[in-house]
Formats: structure tokens, C-alpha cells, sequence
């Protein structure tokens, strides 16, 4: 990370920025360190910068926003985010035999000056029971339901998504910040083999968040009057137009619909509004893509068609996705982006979310500054008026259809599968399934759609010949 905040000051041409830093913010990542905000101060030459920590949960696109809004209001001049892993650096650790030394901060360090916390819910406790917790089991419910919203049968939808992330690996063999910078195949993305193992059908690890990286990021934001009295190169500036947040949470089995979320709609909405723009005006993005589910869903509730790229970076699972800084990396690499063109107006989106589809943002870019200069806005109370959680019944008996499945691999091999499903009063149960003709009918019929039979055992494929039951 102290690395990345002076590779930025570097690049905007001013090292003496990092003396001037009033606030060092950083996202919690897989690391342990008491208050990483004041490391990176002491490093830097500014001791007396403002420390800040978000928790995991904490929309990493707050942050960003946060500092923005500091500065548009007077409150300071310049500060930094970063974030940053070393996990392949303990991977191979691991792997060799090697030891490793990390940089320690000991109990006695005070803590951050500024703590940004997250309490949320994960999941329902009726998708505990189920053994439903996993991201990547959690979001190929979510693609089944995209799958069957656009009407695509098992095998086309598997192709879909396998060229749609061939082509994301092909943008980040052109990134010179990716972690992996070679194309792949459709082929090796879809299919399981020794080396890309089915995690959670129908995805493949090759299909995952890559968070064994060394990585990390670092983005600087100053004033139009700071930048102008130390002389940096204005061609180089991009500005940050408009935000909008939502902070609405409602688990996945109580979401009216899987594949669309209403703070992704409104967000979208605001964001552009505030910027000035419609989404017709932004040239480049970078959704968020810690799993396929999550950058389809998100192109879709905005309106981007594939004719504009999803990722600048080439997705988190070919230009990597640190743990909880892929946003910050994604930020940093369409700053690169607007910076390559004319002198017209470009814009460009980023869009985040946390947990589940539990929290959503998006951030407008461009390289020229906004009609009414930055603009910002929380949209959390308003969503939560439209996103009414649908009621759990984890004790219901009788018919139910299904909204979202998948099948969960262990050792390579089904381990289950798990169905979320509306029962006919309009409530929500999950429920889970053991049975291998159970598994095999689910990775090749549709099954989103079709009325399931739950007992206490678990649930039964309806058929015009016969019913087997699943066991839980």
C-alpha cells in the first residue's frame, strides 16, 4: 500500500503531495493490523493525517465518496484511499516451506481515528440451516435466476457466460495492472478440469474473484486549488462527477427478485441525474464482478449494453480481486482510461456492491469536472420504501417454485444442492437436497420456474411419471 500511494503521487506529478495528506483512508482487508492508516502516515511523512478503517461490509465506494465530499465542502485539501493484499506472497509461503516476516503493529498502536463499521446480516439464519453461506454458491442462485429471466436453456446460458468472461480475460491481458494478463478460453472457463474445479454449478473457479494476489492501489484526491498551486499537469486530472449509495439490506432469500435490485435501479438513476447524464452518455465501465451474477446484474438494472465494456480491468477473476479493494483497483484503472482520449467529454461509471447484493453504489468519472461540481447523495431510505424483504417459512410443507438453485461441488464431485423457493402464500423457504438424480436433473433442466414438492426431508422433482424425494 505505501508503495501504491507514492506510485500515485508520482503519477500526478507532485511527490510533495504526500507530505500534504490530511487523511489516509483504508478498507479492512484479510490482514490484521491495528490501525494501517498510521503506518502508512509514519512511512509517508504525515503524521498528523486523519486515519481511517472501514470494515468489511462498508461500501468501498464510500470511502471514495467521503473524501470527495470533504473536499467539495472546505473541509480539507488532499487524502488518499488505499487498499492492498499480499495473499499469493502467504500462498507460496505456504506452498514452499518459507518463512515470511510481516510488518508489525503492536497492541499499544491507538486505534484509527476514524472507524467506518458494518453490522449486517450475511444471510438469514433459515439459509445457515440449508448450508447456504458461501459467495460463490449464494451468487450462482443468482445466475440461475438471471439464466432463466432471459429464457436461455443449462448448456446456451454456460456458453454465454463463458465467452462473456474469454472476453473479460482478453481486457485484462491488455491491463498492465492485472494480475493475470494472458487470454482464456471460453472452453477453460466453462468446463472443470484439474486446475479450474466446478465450485458451485455453473461455476467453475475460473468464473471466481481471484483473491490470491500481491496487489494493491492507491487514489489520490485533491483540490482544483491545490492542483493548480503546485502546478500538476491539468491534461492529467479527472474529476469525480457524482455518487449515489444505497445502504438498504436484504438478504438474498428475502429479496423480491434475485437478479435485480432496486438500489442498483435507483443508484444508477441518481448518479447519472446528479452528473448531468444519461446512461447513454458513459463510454466505459467497470461493474462490479467478484462473480458473473453480479457484473450481469448490475448491466443489467443500469441499461449498459455489451457495446460498451463492463470492466476496464478484466474482472476480478483475471485482473484479480483483492479480498476488499477491487472497486479501489477498478477506480484507479478508469482514471487511466478517461485520460486516454481527446479533450471531449468522457464518462465513466463504477459500480460497487457489498455482500449479497446487499448494498449498492455507483461513482460517475470524467475529464472534465461536472456542470454543478461534485454531487453526492444516499438513496438508502427511499430504496427500503421499494425493497420490502419478502417472509421466511422455514417449516413449510407442500408445493413451491423454485426462484434460484445450485449444485455445490466438494472435492470435485455434487455435494448438494440448494433451491430457493416461493411458497404459495408469497413467503420464501430454502431448502436443500442430497439426492445424486436430484443433482444431475438440476445441471441439466431448467429448473427455476418449476413447482418442487417440500416435506421435512427436504424436496421432490415433480414429474408426469414419478416423484423422488430428496433427502436434507
Amino acid at each position: 500500500m505505501e508503495r501504491a500511494v507514492r506510485a500515485a503521487a508520482d503519477d500526478a506529478g507532485a511527490p510533495a503531495l504526500l507530505r500534504q495528506l490530511e487523511s489516509i483512508a483504508v478498507p479492512q482487508g484479510m490482514w490484521e493490523y491495528r490501525n494501517p492508516g498510521r503506518l502508512l502516515a509514519d512511512a509517508l511523512g504525515c503524521p498528523s493525517a486523519t486515519s481511517i478503517l472501514s470494515d468489511l461490509g462498508v461500501l468501498q465506494l464510500t470511502l471514495v465518496s467521503d473524501l470527495c465530499r470533504a473536499i467539495t465542502e472546505g473541509r480539507q485539501h488532499v487524502g488518499v484511499i488505499t487498499g492492498g493484499e499480499a495473499r499469493f506472497r502467504e500462498l507460496r509461503a505456504a506452498i514452499t516451506g518459507r518463512p515470511i516476516t510481516s510488518t508489525e503493529q503492536g497492541e499499544s498502536t491507538p486505534p484509527p481515528d476514524v472507524r467506518l463499521t458494518s453490522s449486517d446480516p450475511w444471510a438469514t439464519d433459515l439459509e445457515s440451516r440449508a448450508g447456504l453461506a458461501a459467495p460463490v454458491e449464494l451468487f450462482s442462485i443468482i445466475e440461475s435466476a438471471l439464466r432463466h429471466a432471459d429464457g436461455l436453456d443449462v448448456d446456451r446460458h454456460r456458453d454465454r457466460v463463458a465467452r462473456l468472461y474469454g472476453g473479460f480475460s482478453e481486457i485484462a491481458a491488455r491491463n498492465p495492472h492485472a494480475w493475470r494478463r494472458e487470454a482464456v478460453s471460453p472452453d477453460a472457463i466453462r468446463d472443470p478440469a484439474p486446475r479450474n474445479a466446478m465450485l458451485a454449478f455453473p461455476y467453475t473457479k475460473r468464473h471466481a474473484s481471484q483473491w490470491n494476489v500481491n496487489q494493491a492501489v492507491a487514489i489520490l484526491v485533491c483540490s482544483a486549488a491545490r492542483a493548480t498551486e503546485l502546478g500538476l499537469p491539468r491534461d492529467r486530472w479527472i474529476f469525480p462527477v457524482a455518487a449515489a449509495q444505497s445502504k438498504h439490506v436484504v438478504p438474498l432469500a428475502q429479496q423480491g427478485c434475485l437478479y435485480s435490485h432496486p438500489g442498483t435501479v435507483r443508484c444508477g438513476e441518481r448518479a447519472l441525474a446528479l452528473a448531468g447524464a444519461t446512461i447513454a452518455d458513459v463510454g466505459p465501465a467497470e461493474l462490479y464482478s467478484c462473480f458473473p451474477a453480479a457484473i450481469q446484474s448490475f448491466a443489467r438494472d443500469l441499461g449498459l449494453d455489451a457495446s460498451r465494456p463492463w470492466t476496464v480491468t478484466g474482472s476480478m477473476a483475471f485482473a484479480g480481486g483483492p479480498y476488499n479493494s477491487a472497486s479501489l483497483e477498478g477506480v484507479g484503472r478508469m482514471v487511466e482510461v478517461l485520460r486516454d482520449g481527446g479533450p471531449e467529454r468522457r464518462l465513466g461509471l463504477v459500480a460497487n456492491l457489498s455482500g449479497i447484493f446487499a448494498k449498492q453504489a455507483c461513482a460517475i468519472f470524467s475529464n472534465v469536472p461536472g456542470p454543478d461540481g461534485y454531487r453526492f447523495e444516499d438513496v438508502t431510505t427511499e430504496v427500503a420504501a421499494r425493497d420490502v424483504p419478502r417472509p421466511l417459512n422455514g417449516d413449510w410443507v407442500g408445493p413451491a417454485t423454485v426462484v434460484g438453485c445450485t449444485v455445490v461441488f466438494a472435492g470435485g464431485v455434487p455435494s448438494h444442492a440448494i433451491a430457493v423457493c416461493d411458497t404459495p402464500a408469497g413467503e420464501r423457504t430454502v431448502v436443500r437436497s442430497e439426492d445424486p438424480a436430484v443433482l444431475e436433473r438440476m445441471m441439466q433442466e431448467e429448473l427455476v420456474g418449476r413447482v418442487v414438492e417440500v416435506d421435512g426431508a427436504g424436496f421432490a422433482l415433480r414429474s408426469s411419471s414419478s416423484t423422488r424425494t430428496a433427502s436434507s
